[in-house]
């Protein structure tokens, strides 16, 4: 930031399991470095990171939240991030703008689901982090035991850190270093100073993670936490050089850490702010960039100009004049520019690879509860959904009902609050209709005939139809036989009409109806009375009565799944997939997880999210996608069609 060269920055994300202590370690962070007058409390709903409505009702980070401290000549900016798996994708999103990370563990809770999860992340993006174990003011805490989990369930790597860095710290950092490791076995003494240069840059390479302990709310080892920001954690010029894609070769490079090097940064997040407008929320790996000028977006190839640059604490933007190498900052208000856009100089253009986010889990249909929120829904969508790349918007096509998809239901949940507190839509949340279709099994052949005469010219059509099965994902299949004039040429057209709107309107259950083939093969006509509407009505019923003698039946999506779990509920979740009416098709192995593939009924998916996680305690994940329709079981079918029966004769006798 202003002021500031590179190599005094530091970035680093705070992520944990849900209510391990983040946004109050950022509160004794900006506290202590009088970044803050008064230390905020999230009892009290007065923190600089959880500003929003929502998080300060739930009193849990929803989403994440830049902010910043100067500390001993040092620029520090930090990113809070949720903890709740129903907001993963917040972090996902700033895992891309940061250096480093730091993991809260709760003394009493120990490594929980979302710690393991997070770490994993990590180590996929090999960022540096260091561990600080937090409410060790409570009973039955005990910093050893926690110490041992640590390095049991996340990373040998780990040691514990007490300043000055004692004898048992030194064998571990020595064998990062050469040097050290020789005088370290040679029993020679090692200064402090070396020691922790060489720590540094173990942390920096992901060779060691320090780990250091308190109590946040006390404020306890927190100044031991910042100090080690600085001491340990690496600038912007001294993280791996990104891979980027130069955009005029095609040709895979790293770019240059540095002021002086052409601009180059990527857009890892956007906010819809209420008073401002869209905020692009980037991070700069180098160059410069200056307030009332432009920068090129080479995702979209197009130039974007822009006057203010902000620096963000929490819900605060401070305008700033220039920003630089290792810097997070948000340009409120471009045109074209959204989340996973890189941006750079037009005369060298580069391409950072884009974040692949979770896909959603968990759906609900939609519907706006009066016309006001109707005309307004499309819009506020359109913002909500720029700011969250795991909250998803379709319109299936055959039940024509809106559906909103996320990570889970309070994800879901909490996206309706925001439309209603930010824009003033109000909308009804329900369980999507299944998508059921109908087919049939058998051949038969039917005529359809339809005559009508009252007085004048009168309704003629006459039809010989055949119908029979396609293969599933056949769709619709007409033949004309027709020969020797029984139905003239111009008809022909009009009895596929009404077979076709039959099939929209279903036989036996209100549903398409598909993977059939009909063979016009015979009919007859009137001189007179014949019409383009009266062989459309004799085709549907002709083709509605040969369904009923063809067998038919409904038929259901089936999904692909994929659980990933550990090998202990491994049993349980089998016995669950059977219990839905699914298939386990096989087994694999993801690092220390299982994989179980199955195959499952999309009726019975609607609750699995909020199930799986019951069942494994939060530790299980799935992923879904279409693979095919299968007829749905007799007994079941048998209730579908009833239903429909009844809502119809009902509908009749209104």
């Amino acid at each position: 930031m202003e002021g500031f060269s590179p190599d005094k920055k530091r970035n680093f994300i705070l992520v944990s399991h849900s209510q391990a202590g983040k946004t109050t370690l950022c509160e004794s962070l900006l506290s202590l470095a009088g970044a803050t007058t008064r230390k905020g409390s999230v009892a009290e709903g007065n923190t600089v990171s959880d500003y929003s409505e929502e998080e300060k009702a739930r009193k849990i980070s929803i989403s994440s939240s830049v902010m910043n401290l100067t500390y001993k000549g040092h620029f520090i900016q930090m990113i809070d991030s949720p903890g709740y798996a129903d907001f993963i994708g917040e972090v996902v999103s700033c895992l891309r703008g940061v250096d480093a990370a730091i993991v809260i563990i709760d003394a009493f809770g120990g490594i929980e689901v979302g710690t393991e999860r997070v770490w994993e992340m990590l180590d996929n993006l090999n960022l540096p982090r260091l561990i600080f174990v937090n409410k060790l003011d409570k009973e039955s805490t005990n910093l050893d035991k926690t110490f041992a989990e640590i390095k049991n369930n996340l990373s040998k790597k780990a040691i514990l850190i007490k300043e000055p860095l004692s004898a048992e710290n030194i064998e571990t950092i020595a064998e990062s270093n050469d040097a050290l490791l020789e005088k370290y076995l040679e029993g020679k003494e090692i200064p402090q100073d070396e020691l922790k240069k060489a720590l540094k840059t173990a942390v920096a390479q992901g060779k060691v993670y320090p780990v250091f302990s308190g109590c946040a709310i006390s404020d306890k080892g927190v100044k031991e936490v910042l100090e080690a920001i600085i001491e340990y954690l690496p600038s912007p010029l001294e993280r791996p050089r990104p891979k980027v894609k130069d955009a005029k070769s095609n040709q895979e490079k790293e770019i240059e850490l540095s002021e002086s090097a052409p601009l180059a940064g990527f857009v890892f997040k956007t906010v819809a702010d209420p008073y401002v407008g869209q905020l692009s929320i980037l991070r700069l790996f180098s160059g410069k960039l200056q307030a009332n000028t432009s920068f090129y977006n080479v995702t979209k190839q197009s130039k974007e100009r822009f006057s203010q640059i902000y620096c963000l604490q929490g819900k605060e933007q401070r305008p700033i004049t220039e920003a630089s190498c290792g810097d997070i900052v948000a340009i409120a208000k471009l045109k074209d520019t959204s989340t996973n856009d890189s941006i750079s100089s037009e005369n060298n253009p580069v391409l950072f690879e884009p974040t692949v986010f979770p896909e959603p889990i968990y759906s609900a249909s939609i519907k706006p509860r009066t016309r006001q929120d109707e005309d307004k829904i499309s819009v506020t969508l359109a913002k909500i959904t720029s700011e969250d790349s795991t909250f998803k918007i379709t319109r299936d096509a055959q039940t024509k009902e809106m559906i909103i998809s996320g990570m889970g239901d309070q994800h879901l949940n909490v996206m309706v609050e925001r439309m209603k507190k930010r824009f003033n839509v109000e909308v009804d949340l329900g369980t999507p209709k299944v998508p059921y279709k109908e087919t049939l099994v058998k051949t038969a052949k039917v005529q359809g005939k339809y005559k009508k005469q009252s007085g004048g010219r009168g309704q003629y059509g006459d039809v010989w139809l055949e119908v029979a099965p396609l293969p599933r994902g056949g769709d619709f299949e007409f033949v004309d036989k027709i020969v020797g004039g029984a139905i003239p040429r111009n008809y022909i057209p009009s009895v596929e009409k009404g077979v076709r709107n039959a099939m929209v309107e279903g036989i036996i259950a209100g549903y398409p109806f598909v993977d059939v083939r009909v063979t016009l093969y015979d009919g007859s006509y009137h001189e007179v009375d014949s019409s383009d509407m009266a062989f459309q009505i004799a085709g549907a019923m002709a083709f509605r009565k040969a369904v009923l003698e063809a067998s038919p039946v409904l038929i259901e999506p089936i999904m692909n799944v994929e659980v990933l779990i550990t090998e202990e509920f491994m049993g349980q979740i089998s016995g669950d997939v059977n219990s839905r009416r699914g298939r386990v098709m096989g087994m694999d192995s993801r690092s220390k997880y299982q994989v179980l593939k199955a195959q499952i009924p999309l009726v019975e998916m609607f609750s699995y999210a909020a199930d799986l996680r019951s069942m494994t305690g939060g530790r299980g994940t799935y992923s879904m996608s279409y693979s095919h329709y299968e007829i749905v079981p007799p007994k079941i079918a048998q209730e579908i069609i009833a239903k429909y029966q009844q809502t119809r004769k009902a509908e009749q006798e209104r």
